[in-house]
């Protein structure tokens, strides 16, 4: 997969094809055939973003909860994964059975397995609430009505770091039960009061911050936001 966006490392489509052909080419010269998938990172996907934080999303998304952009990369990701495998060449059927493994358990099960295997303890997967929480858990509310036109998908990274989900600098230590969780996607309409987003903080003086900058990094505008696909291509 190839992201595309302000929180990418290739911002425009045109570059990111570019990079693309060069990849593939270098997969036939191994003998290996390859496929690239372009997907849109201008904001995030889906809604949390930091280490613990993104786990528990991901447990929740292979129980069964739905997060449309979520869904749409790995069933895109796993149907072509499949075919490459040679298990299945029709992507549309394949993109199937995957809703299907993860509406009925089955992947959430595969994965329990996985964990287990290679020494995991599954009674966090099995009861999230068991993970470490950050110290300070708070809300960022609306300043407006309107609809949700942009969440920069870099600034929340680098906001992320700053509350130590990340390095900075090489030396830095990272909390993995820090980060952000977003309430709101692009293009949803919020009211005014209403959850904007979570700051996981370490202490009330970097979950002040981290509320200020958010508050600034989502932009609320007056005009609906047309909703766009994460799949801008696929190239083979």
């Amino acid at each position: 997969m190839l992201l595309i966006g302000k929180g990418a490392f290739m911002k425009n489509e045109q570059d990111a094809r570019k990079l693309a052909n060069q990849m593939i080419e270098i997969g036939k010269l191994a003998g290996r055939e390859t496929v690239c998938v372009l997907s849109d990172m201008n904001e995030p996907l889906g809604y949390a973003v930091g280490n613990i934080l993104e786990v528990i999303e991901a447990v929740r998304i292979l129980k069964g909860e739905v997060i449309r952009d979520v869904e749409e990369v790995v069933l895109e990701l796993g149907a072509y994964m499949i075919q490459l495998a040679g298990k299945g060449e029709n992507i549309d059927k394949n993109k199937e059975k995957l809703k299907e493994n993860l509406q009925n358990g089955k992947a959430y099960q595969k994965f329990l397995e996985l964990v287990e295997n290679q020494g995991g303890d599954i009674s966090y997967l099995e009861n999230l609430e068991k993970f470490e929480k950050a110290n300070v858990i708070e809300p960022v509310y609306s300043e407006h009505t309107g609809y949700i036109c942009e969440i920069d998908a870099k600034k929340v990274g680098e906001l992320a770091c700053h509350l130590g989900a990340g390095r900075i600098q090489k030396e830095d230590v990272i909390d993995t039960k820090v980060g952000i969780v977003l309430a709101k996607k692009v293009t949803n309409l919020v009211e005014k009061g209403e959850v904007l987003g979570y700051v996981h903080a370490k202490d009330k003086e970097s979950a002040f911050y981290a509320k200020q900058k958010l508050m600034d990094i989502i932009k609320v505008g007056e005009e609906p936001v047309q909703d766009v696909s994460k799949i801008l291509g696929v190239i083979r």
